[in-house]
């Protein structure tokens, strides 16, 4: 064998195996359609409907408390309004932000309990939300609408992990079992994102500093849905306690 023989005379080289990319955009298929179907109302009530058309459908559609405070006959719509209010948007600005924030938050958890359970999810933390908004001002005939309620509920599920994301699947996901109650509030990452999330609502609340916003902040609403979310996660979640129980960053 001389010493000028070239590699092909040695064998096939074997191609290097490129690294496998992870999309920009890596969005579950549920959140997807919940993102779909919140700017699609908000384009139809913005450039189909009349003003007639829109106002009928923000009565029907919207969450009013004082619809459930038996001051009224009940209506068949008061059935479904608690969940459907969750897609009605007061501006674009507010359908943006919210939806960035379902993207950032629902997608993990999406990946880990599944589209069904998600859809789930969203119903009862968007409910919970509405109630805990009924509960404070059982009067008020203001409508209360948007998804930040139910998606305040995903960021309650989120501190149940320590906001810890597991990857090693190709796709972003919560991992691990939950933390335990007593584990979460000794977690100084998690107790500072209870604080300043609890001084944003407030502020945003009661003040209303919201850049391109006149509407009043539900805080109470997004109270209830962090709630519901971070104390009834159990509920929603299928993912097997891990052997170690360790987490995955």
């Amino acid at each position: 064998m001389s010493d000028t023989e070239t590699p092909a005379e040695n064998g096939p080289i074997e191609p290097e195996a490129e690294p496998r990319r992870e999309p920009v955009f890596n969005l579950p298929r549920i959140v997807q359609a919940i993102i779909a179907l919140c700017a699609g109302v908000h384009v139809l009530r913005t450039y189909v409907l009349t003003d007639e058309q829109d106002f009928e459908l923000l009565v029907r559609a919207a969450f009013i408390p004082i619809r459930y405070s038996g001051r009224y006959d009940f209506e068949f719509y008061a059935l479904s309004s608690p969940f459907t209010y969750t897609f009605l948007h007061g501006g674009f600005m507010h359908l943006a932000v919210n939806m960035v924030w379902l993207a950032a938050f629902g997608s993990p958890l999406a990946n880990r309990i599944g589209a069904l359970r998600f859809a789930l999810f969203f119903a009862a933390t968007g409910l919970a939300a509405a109630f805990f908004f009924w509960a404070i001002h059982p009067l008020t005939q203001a409508p209360l609408v948007g998804a930040s309620g139910a998606i305040s509920g995903m960021m309650g599920a989120a501190a149940r992990f320590a906001f810890r994301i597991d990857r090693s699947s190709g796709k972003s996901a919560f991992g691990g079992p939950p933390l335990p109650f007593s584990a979460v509030f000794r977690s100084r990452g998690v107790l500072t994102f209870l604080a300043v999330w609890m001084v944003i609502n407030l502020v945003t609340g009661l003040i209303g500093v919201v850049p391109g916003a006149d509407d009043q902040i539900a805080w109470e609403a997004h109270i209830g849905g962090f709630l519901a979310g971070f104390l009834g996660l159990g509920f929603f979640d299928r993912m097997p306690p891990r052997q170690d129980g360790g987490y995955l960053s």
